[in-house]
Formats: structure tokens, C-alpha cells, sequence
């Protein structure tokens, strides 16, 4: 299927790879269907994606995995929230926390306390709030991900 977008322009999207939030995401719960976007012009996966919204053209969030931010990020969060996702495992279990990027890159946050929870087999979706009091709304990224760059033997941005 053809998609419109205003950032990357017109896809060919499997539509396998379509993901349905119920009630939308935090802000935009009026749309709810999604799909992951990567940059492919390059060799390598950039660690930021893009949430794309099949039903607003002009909505598209960068997303990251938490892990990459805080490796033992493990949100608490009420199960009767995902029930409607299916059968989370391992295997299917997808987390994905968004970010802000200004101007600067030194003050990109993302939003730790909301995190976006899928499953890869229902290849349904939601945003849901964290219980964890220590998980910030607007957590700053750059040092956390330039300390986890470091780690992995990889040279600054």
C-alpha cells in the first residue's frame, strides 16, 4: 500500500507493517495507525526511528529504544493496560520511548515515564505511563547515550 508522508515522501508500506494504537498515543489519540520508519539510506540502523502515523501525514515521532538510554530500564506498569496487546514475550515484545530534538542536540530528551509498548505478532500498539517515580518525562539523552557509545568501543557524535 502507497503512504503519504511529509518527511520522507511517498512509501510502499507492507501492510504487515501497519500498527494499531486503540486510543492513539499520548496527544493524538484521534490517530491510530502507525509504523516504524529507519533510515535506510545509510549502511547501518540509526538508533532513532520514526513512529509514522498512516492517518496524519505530517506526524512523525522519533522514537529510540529505552535500552539504549538506560540499559536496565524496566517500566512497571499495570497489566490490565497491555491486556488488549495479546501475549507479550520476549520474543514480541517491543518498547519504544520518544524523543525532542531541538536545534541543540546536547538538550534532546525523551519521555522515559511514557513509553510505547507493541506487540510484533498482534502488531498492536499503545503508550501507557510507567509507575516508576524515577523515570523522567523529559530525561536528557545526549549524555546517556554518549555514555553508552563509549561502552560499545563507538566515537562521538
Amino acid at each position: 500500500m502507497l503512504i503519504q508522508t511529509k518527511h520522507f515522501g511517498e512509501i510502499d508500506l507492507d501492510e504487515n507493517k501497519v500498527i494499531t494504537f486503540e486510543n492513539g498515543i499520548l496527544g493524538f489519540e484521534d490517530f491510530k495507525r502507525y509504523t516504524i520508519l529507519y533510515d535506510s539510506e545509510s549502511e547501518e540502523r540509526s538508533p532513532i526511528s520514526w513512529l509514522q502515523s498512516l492517518d496524519e501525514v505530517a506526524l512523525a515521532l522519533p522514537v529510540i529504544s529505552p535500552l539504549m538510554i538506560v540499559p536496565e530500564y524496566n517500566p512497571t506498569i499495570e497489566d490490565e493496560l497491555i491486556a488488549p496487546l495479546g501475549e507479550l514475550t520476549e520474543e514480541n515484545l517491543v518498547i519504544f520511548v520518544t524523543l525532542t530534538v531541538p536545534s541543540d542536540i546536547t538538550k534532546v530528551r525523551s519521555n522515559l515515564k511514557a513509553p510505547i509498548i507493541i506487540n510484533s505478532d498482534t502488531k498492536k500498539g499503545c503508550q501507557v505511563i510507567a509507575e516508576n517515580p524515577e523515570y523522567e518525562v523529559k530525561h536528557n539523552v545526549y549524555t546517556s547515550f554518549m555514555k553508552y557509545k563509549k561502552e560499545k568501543g563507538e566515537s562521538e557524535c
